[in-house]
């Protein structure tokens, strides 16, 4: 394995750190409602970041945007906004089928719609290959790793509870709860694709004289931009609605320091991502998508862990979340196996 490749696993270690991290800055602001914290978050990350990144890495960014096909613009751009709506959908997705079904489901189809189905499109003739077979079989075994964590978490629910798992009573039926969990897979898969589709931006931001690991950045700005749109109408509506202007003044310093964090590990995570697939190579987008959403699972229970979450958790549940765990690192093993395999 080239040195260039083992950087790019652990620059996708690091992406996916920050991306099962980055939520933290909404669950460490009590006093400020989920409108306050993701809006200031989300304007820290989707466009306080990743502009100044991009018009400070990438030169001639605008003649770049320029001479690439008005098409392959608008496309990113749009893929933005898809991104921006699959994630509205996710918590509808979870609170209508709840959290166990909820989560395999949409990160099954996140890996499909994100990494086989571009895979296909574009690399279908590696799929019966040796490393096309490895992929596979790397997705599916994250899948398991996925299923077996959620049921993990469901088992934790109804220790915490004492009540049985599925009681609950779902305020939207369940077949639209399935329908909102393949929307919000397909759409929150959009940020690969937008990766992919852009390729044409990176190619000219390099012949401008950006560096390699920098040219994604000008993909990035426009991806970020359309998701900010949704989220930015989305937090605006929920402030007028619910009147909670006036929790920006709640909370002091620490929630405005967990704003900022989240503000730079999201975008931090997505645009290493992007450099980590750019080391590792022609197959990186199609296989770095998925290592980094198992690492970003892995980081995001840790976190849970370390907060308390599990401490009534059964033995049971613990059981069957360092199952899950286990089977996600086997995975994460299989993706790495898959790119050096495809690469050679």
């Amino acid at each position: 394995m080239s040195t260039t490749i083992l950087l790019g696993l652990l620059l996708v270690t690091l992406a996916g750190a920050l991306e099962g991290l980055f939520s933290l800055g909404v669950t460490r602001t009590p006093k400020w409602a989920w409108e306050n914290s993701w809006g200031l978050g989300s304007l820290i990350a989707l466009v306080l970041v990743p502009w100044p990144l991009a018009l400070f890495t990438v030169p001639s960014l605008g003649e770049i945007y320029g001479s690439v096909s008005g098409v392959k613009l608008l496309l990113t751009f749009l893929f933005g906004i898809g991104w921006g709506l699959g994630g509205i959908y996710w918590g509808k997705a979870i609170a209508a089928v709840g959290m166990a079904l909820g989560v395999s489901l949409l990160m099954g189809l996140i890996n499909i719609f994100g990494s086989l189905t571009p895979f296909i499109i574009f690399q279908g003739n590696k799929l019966g290959t040796g490393g096309g077979m490895a992929l596979i079989g790397a997705i599916a075994l994250m899948v398991v790793g996925v299923v077996c964590m959620a049921r993990a978490g469901s088992i934790k629910e109804r220790d915490v509870n004492n009540t049985p798992v599925g009681s609950g009573k779902p305020s939207t039926p369940f077949a639209v709860g399935l329908l909102f969990c393949v929307l919000s897979g397909a759409l929150s898969s959009l940020v690969n694709f937008s990766f992919i589709f852009g390729d044409d931006i990176a190619k000219q931001a390099a012949r401008s004289g950006a560096p390699g690991w920098a040219a994604g950045f000008a993909i990035w700005a426009l991806v970020f931009t359309g998701n900010y749109l949704v989220n930015f109408i989305y937090a605006l509506a929920l402030l007028i609605k619910n009147r909670t202007f006036g929790r920006f003044r709640e909370g002091g310093a620490s929630h405005w320091f967990w704003a900022l964090f989240m503000g730079l590990a999201w975008p931090g995570g997505i645009a290493i991502y992007g450099i980590a697939a750019y080391m590792l190579g022609e197959y990186g987008a199609y296989v770095g998508f998925p290592m980094m959403l198992v690492i970003s699972i892995l980081f995001g229970n840790l976190a849970g862990a370390m907060s308390g979450e599990w401490k009534a958790a059964s033995r049971n549940a613990i059981s069957w979340m360092v199952g899950g765990v286990a089977v996600l690192v086997c995975a994460l093993v299989a993706m790495g196996w898959a790119n050096n395999l495809l690469a050679n």
